[in-house]
């Protein structure tokens, strides 16, 4: 017996039917839910809380409110550094963030953030959707609990923000930087102090001079975050997150507890979500590039010599936990997509893109 048959046999069972409206009433409010979401972000971060709040948004617009999400940003409930814990124990139904943050967890949720020299947006998505990812996703989530779905995207993130000119791979020998993540290992290998710290926090440790230096995303969410205000030396390409995907991540029996309509909801809202954010920072980053570099900053690019440092030192970062099995066959499965994705890209996209802009001058 289905679960409908069931309560509407129980409410109507030898009782008047006056009896089974007095009952009616009830059930349908027990079908409505409020699911609480944390983040990693805190409110107000430009783009990845409103990667959030459209998740969330959509979710409940999209249930007819059935669902409601309740957002609960960075601190508002618990910590940046905390979301992972809080659903997977049950304490919240789901967060929004990066998993690069919970590396200590296992060293494989990288391959569902980001890696250093790693996929772009795109790349990404053939290798979840389409080619593996999305079924390791489930087993490496489902051990701690959760179930994972891509839901935003912040597109090539900028190599960041410095005090002075990076000339060398020894000039970041002892510089204390914001940076996390394997690309923060990679730096570390270089000699840098390494500072892994939410985004909310970034800001005031610059400014105090706390840290010398820090990534954070791209022009726009960057100077919404007044980066431009402390320091003018910015390099525009980074070798750490071409592609970095950001998580709603959702506990498992709170996702398994919804009806099958409710979950492919959850799914679409969040692949709508991933779109729209990618799409959200990727048409905002050129006007703030352009006020940034009127506003007195300069705009630099790593030497040749700097991003073969980078590249030595990634590889080294990405092999060192090989050994673990579900990291070595997420590694296997993702560099074989990266590379099938790449031949066409590069043949594709990348040859036509190379020539309009000859073209177009």
């Amino acid at each position: 017996m289905d679960r409908r048959s069931f309560i509407t046999k129980a409410a109507l069972g030898g009782t008047a039917a006056a009896a089974a409206s007095t009952l009616a009433a009830p059930a349908y409010a027990q079908g409505n839910r409020t699911l609480t979401m944390v983040t990693t972000w805190g409110r107000g971060l430009a783009g990845v809380h409103d990667s959030a709040q459209y998740c969330a948004d959509a979710i409940t617009a999209m249930t007819d409110g059935q669902i409601t999400v309740d957002l609960n940003a960075a601190g508002e409930l618990v910590g940046a550094f905390e979301v992972f814990d809080a659903v997977s124990a049950g304490q919240a139904d789901m967060y929004h963030g990066v998993d690069y943050y919970f590396l200590g967890q296992h060293p494989a949720l990288s391959f569902f953030s980001q890696i250093p020299f790693g996929m772009t947006f795109q790349e990404f998505n053939n290798w979840f959707y389409h080619d593996g990812g999305g079924e390791l996703a489930d087993e490496l989530y489902s051990i701690f609990g959760l179930k994972a779905f891509p839901a935003g995207n912040t597109g090539p993130q900028s190599g960041g923000w410095f005090a002075k000119e990076m000339n060398s791979p020894e000039d970041f020998q002892g510089l204390r930087f914001r940076m996390p993540g394997q690309g923060g290992e990679v730096l570390g290998k270089l000699g840098a102090s390494v500072q892994n710290l939410p985004g909310s926090e970034v800001y005031q440790a610059l400014s105090s001079g706390a840290i010398d230096g820090t990534e954070w995303i791209g022009p726009w969410a960057d100077e919404k975050a007044g980066f431009q205000e402390i320091s003018k030396f910015y390099y525009t390409a980074g070798f750490h997150e071409p592609g970095p995907n950001l998580n709603m991540t959702m506990n498992l029996d709170v996702y398994e507890s919804l009806s099958s309509s409710h979950q492919a909801i959850v799914e679409n809202a969040c692949r709508a979500s991933n779109l729209w954010t990618m799409s959200l920072f990727m048409a905002n980053n050129s006007a703030a590039l352009q006020r940034l570099q009127s506003g007195g900053v300069q705009l630099l690019e790593y030497s040749d010599e700097i991003w073969d440092a980078f590249g030595t030192a990634a590889e080294e970062v990405v092999q060192e936990p090989m050994g673990d099995d579900i990291y070595d066959r997420c590694y296997e499965s993702y560099m074989a997509s990266l590379e099938s994705s790449a031949n066409w890209e590069g043949r594709s996209e990348g040859a036509y893109t190379a020539q309009r802009n000859r073209v177009k001058g």
